[in-house]
C-alpha cells in the first residue's frame, strides 16, 4: 500500500512549501491590508476570528492530530486505512456540525459584529471538510501543496482586488475563509484513489471518540495560549491592541511555520517507527531533529529581533511602530516552540505518551491565563507578549522535565551555545548596517542576505558538525545542476 521508503527529505520540502503558501502569501497581502484597514479593522477580524477558533477546536476534538497518528499506523493494509479514515470524517462530521450550529445561536445576534462572526463561522466548515490529515499519515505531501498553491495566490489576488478601505473588513474576513474552504474542498476528488468505499457501522466511529478525547484536552490547552490572548486583549484592552498584537505575531508565526515543518513532517514517520517498536531509532531521530531545529531557529531569532526597527515601518504602514517592539519581546518563542514541537509532536504523541502531552500544554495555558490577566490591564499588547512567551518556556521546560532521559543534553546544549554565540555576532552586524539605512524593503534584503552570510561563517571558523553538512549539501547540488 506505502512506501516504506518515503523519504524525509522531500516531505521536508514538500511541507517547507505548504508552510510558505499557508503563511508567506497571506502575508503579503499584510503591508495592504495594514494601509487599508487600520489597527482597528485588523483587530475586529483578529478578535472576531479567535472566538471560532474555540468552536472549531469543540468542533474537531483533536482529530486532525489524532487522524495523522492513526492513518500512520494502519497505511499499509488499505482496507484498515479505509475503514479508520471514513469513521474519523464521519465522527468530525457529527461534532463539527453540532459546533457550528450552538456558534450560529449565539453569535449571530451580536450587536457591534454580528455579520463578521456569521461569516467566521465558515471557518467551522473549513475544519469539517479538512481531510489534510489523511495524507499528512500516509506521508503523501506533495497533494497538499500543489492542490493549494492555486487556491492560495487566487485568495490574494481577490483581496486585493476587492478590499478597498475600512468598511470592506466583512469581505476581507468572507475572502480568506472562502478560500481556505476551497483548498480544502480540492483534496477530496484524490479520495477514490486513496482509500475505498466500506461500510462504517457505529461501533467503527464509537471506536475513535475515546482517544480522540484524549488528545482533546491538550488541544483546548494549546488553543488557550494560541488563542485567548487575542480575546483577552479585545476583552481587557481594545481591538486596536489586538492589531497591533496580531501583526507582530503573523511575522513571528511565518518564521516559525518555516522552523516546524519537519515537526509536521515527522509525526507519521515517528508513529510508523514507534509501531515497529524501533526505540533506538526514535531517540536518534529526536536528538538529531532537536539540533537540527536549534541550528535554525536560534539565528531566525535573532535575526527577526534584528532587523525589526528598519522592516516594520515599510512593511506595515504608519500606526503600527508598536509592532517592532512586540516583535523583539516575542522572538523568544522562535526557539522555544521549535523544541517543545520536537518533544510534543516528534516524540510524546507518537509514542502514545498523550498525558504528559496534555501535562505540558496545561501547564503552559495556565500560565499564560494567569499572566495574561495581570500583565494586559497594566502592558496592553507587551503584557501578551511576555505571558506568551513565559508559556512557551513553561511547556518546553516540563516537556524536557519528561524526557530528559531521551535526551543527550551535553551535545544540544554545545550546539546551542554555538548558535547563540553566532547569533549574537550576526545581530551586531545587522544592527550596524541598520544604522546607516532608511527604513525600506531594500534594507530588509541587505540586512537578511549578511546576516545569513555572517551566520554561516561564524560557524565554518567554530566547525560546527551540522552546518558542514549543510554547506556540503547545498555545493553538491549545485554541482549538479
Amino acid at each position: 500500500m506505502m512506501s516504506k521508503t518515503v523519504s524525509v527529505k522531500k516531505n521536508v520540502l514538500y511541507n517547507l512549501i505548504y508552510q510558505v503558501v499557508t503563511l508567506l502569501l497571506p502575508l503579503i497581502t499584510v503591508p495592504y491590508i495594514s494601509r487599508v484597514l487600520g489597527p482597528n479593522g485588523v483587530g475586529i477580524s483578529s478578535y472576531t476570528n479567535s472566538i471560532v477558533q474555540y468552536f472549531i477546536i469543540l468542533g474537531t476534538i483533536g482529530i486532525s492530530l489524532y487522524g495523522n497518528r492513526q492513518i500512520a499506523y494502519v497505511r499499509d493494509d488499505k482496507h484498515k486505512l479505509s475503514v479508520t479514515f471514513w469513521s474519523i470524517t464521519i465522527l468530525k462530521l457529527i461534532t463539527t456540525g453540532i459546533a457550528l450550529i450552538v456558534y450560529i445561536l449565539i453569535f449571530s445576534r451580536d450587536n457591534n459584529y454580528g455579520l463578521i462572526y456569521l461569516i467566521q463561522g465558515i471557518n467551522i466548515l473549513v475544519a469539517t471538510v479538512d481531510i489534510s490529515w489523511l495524507y499528512m499519515g500516509l506521508e503523501d505531501f506533495k497533494k497538499t501543496v500543489t492542490r493549494n498553491l492555486f487556491v492560495r495566490i487566487v485568495g490574494v489576488i481577490l483581496i486585493f482586488i476587492f478590499v478597498k478601505n475600512m468598511n470592506d473588513v466583512a469581505l476581507y474576513v468572507f475572502i480568506n475563509a472562502g478560500m481556505a474552504f476551497l483548498g480544502n474542498l480540492v483534496m477530496w476528488p484524490y479520495l477514490p484513489k486513496t482509500v475505498s468505499k466500506v461500510k462504517i457501522k457505529w461501533k467503527d466511529i464509537q471506536y475513535h471518540i475515546k482517544p480522540a478525547l484524549a488528545l482533546f484536552i491538550p488541544q483546548i490547552a494549546i488553543q488557550i495560549y494560541a488563542v485567548l490572548d487575542r480575546s483577552m486583549l479585545g476583552a481587557l484592552s481594545d481591538t486596536v491592541q489586538v492589531g497591533f498584537y496580531q501583526q507582530s505575531q503573523n511575522i513571528v508565526k511565518m518564521v516559525l511555520g518555516l522552523v516546524t515543518s519537519l515537526g509536521v513532517v515527522m509525526l507519521p514517520r515517528m508513529s510508523n517507527v514507534f509501531a515497529s517498536g524501533d526505540k533506538e531509532k526514535l531517540k536518534e531521530h529526536l536528538n538529531n531533529s532537536l539540533i537540527g531545529v536549534s541550528y535554525v531557529s536560534i539565528p531566525m531569532a535573532f535575526g527577526l529581533a534584528s532587523i525589526s526597527e528598519k522592516f516594520v515601518p515599510w512593511f506595515f504602514g504608519k500606526g503600527f511602530d508598536e509592532v517592532k517592539y512586540l516583535l523583539i519581546i516575542s522572538v523568544p518563542i522562535l526557539f522555544l516552540i521549535a523544541i517543545s514541537n520536537v518533544l510534543g509532536v516528534q516524540y510524546l504523541l507518537p509514542t502514545n505518551k498523550n498525558r504528559e502531552f496534555t501535562i505540558s500544554v496545561t501547564v503552559g495555558a495556565i500560565v499564560n491565563v494567569i499572566l495574561n490577566f495581570i500583565l494586559i490591564p497594566h502592558f496592553k499588547a507587551f503584557g501578551s507578549c511576555v505571558a506568551t512567551v513565559v508559556a512557551e518556556f513553561a511547556v518546553t521546560a516540563v516537556q524536557y522535565a519528561l524526557l530528559y532521559k531521551e535526551i543527550d543534553t551535553k551535545p544540544l546544549l554545545k550546539a546551542i551555545l554555538k548558535y547563540v554565540v553566532a547569533g549574537a555576532i550576526m545581530t551586531v552586524v545587522v544592527v550596524f548596517i541598520g544604522k546607516f539605512m532608511e527604513a525600506t524593503f531594500i534594507t530588509t534584503i541587505i540586512q537578511s542576505i549578511v546576516g545569513v552570510i555572517v551566520y554561516f561563517i561564524v560557524l565554518v571558523i567554530i566547525r560546527d558538525e551540522i552546518n558542514k553538512l549543510v554547506i556540503e549539501f547545498v555545493i553538491k547540488k549545485l554541482k549538479r545542476n
